[in-house]
């Protein structure tokens, strides 16, 4: 009698996954960086006299790509909401998601041209949710181990990221608001700064942490930017120097910042060098002086062939569903 042949069994149905259920915060870091390429180049549609469209047509095209990733994440949060909790213990989902909070400070600069009201909303709602944010981070700093309190540069976009509230503010007139939190950025900045270079001066940074460096520019270019529109244009110009002199060491030690090839941390490059390019903008109106106009325009050209391939390549990752994997993100 002949045998009947073998068949294997079927394999395993593999288990469903619910949408967006590990989205990665990941992806606001470099959403961060577009929204401060846009903002820099309607800028420079007045100083540097750009063309109109290209900001706008930035700004537009981030926009609908930040309320998207905020949709994919508050519906993570519904599936399982103490996800947050866990992408703030690790470096990519706390810088991701203290991104997605100050990137809701350049969203409403960015609407301010279309309504006002709408634009002091957006920008009284993300800073209550930056403050509970922040918040969070302290009593994790406060309840976790002793080794996650190390500062970081990260720790600059939590608690020096309040230095982006008056480029919004002035315009809206809430001069007080402005002010105050100029000042807290700047104090928490300083702290930070102080921290991290006798810290690097003890310890080598490895290899795929160091992109993150370059977020130290950032505090300086937006405090020069925000004193400017504070009236201050001698402590503007003040953060002017400071943020060229950090600009000029990170290209300096550029090799040895991306030695360890690409990454989602690279995101981290993206918002510091737009802000460099607007504040450029800013000193070369306060001195006249062509030279920094000439900066202005080379570093808005040089952020703009660093933000869109970064952007591209982050969003690209997280499309085929690597991101999430690379960066650790919480499973909802």
């Amino acid at each position: 009698m002949a045998k009947a042949p073998y068949f294997p069994p079927p394999p395993p149905i593999p288990p469903k996954t619910r949408m967006f259920q590990r989205m990665p915060p990941a992806v606001f870091t470099p959403i961060m960086g577009a929204f401060g390429l846009g903002l820099a180049w309607r800028r420079a549609v007045d100083i540097l006299s750009a063309p109109a469209g290209i900001g706008e047509l930035l700004l537009g095209a981030t926009t609908l790509l930040y309320l998207f990733s905020i949709a994919a994440y508050v519906m993570k949060l519904i599936q399982r909401p103490g996800t947050y909790v866990e992408d703030l213990r690790v470096l990519p989902g706390r810088a991701g998601l203290s991104a997605m909070v100050l990137s809701g400070y350049l969203l409403s600069v960015t609407i301010l041209n279309y309504s006002i009201v709408l634009a002091g909303a957006v920008l009284l709602l993300f800073l209550a949710l930056h403050l509970f944010l922040a918040g969070r981070v302290i009593h994790l700093l406060i309840t976790g181990p002793a080794e996650g309190r190390i500062v970081t540069p990260v720790w600059h976009l939590l608690f020096a990221g309040f230095v982006l509230v008056p480029l919004a503010a002035v315009p809206l007139g809430l001069t007080g608001l402005a002010t105050v939190t100029f000042w807290v950025g700047c104090l928490a900045a300083a702290v930070i700064w102080g921290a991290s270079i006798a810290q690097v001066l003890r310890q080598s940074v490895p290899a795929p942490l160091r992109p993150l460096l370059a977020i130290h520019l950032a505090p300086a270019s937006v405090l020069g930017t925000s004193a400017y529109l504070l009236g201050n244009t001698q402590l503007a110009l003040m953060f002017s120097v400071a943020a060229i002199a950090i600009l000029t060491l990170l290209v300096v030690r550029a090799r040895w910042l991306l030695s360890a090839g690409f990454s989602p941390l690279w995101g981290a490059l993206t918002f510091p060098i737009a802000a460099f390019s607007t504040l450029m903008q800013m000193a070369a109106v306060i001195t006249g002086n062509g030279v920094l106009g000439t900066v202005a325009g080379l570093s808005l050209v040089a952020a703009t062939l660093i933000v869109l391939p970064i952007v591209y390549k982050v969003i690209q990752m997280w499309t085929r569903g690597v991101l999430a994997t690379k960066t650790n993100a919480a499973t909802a």
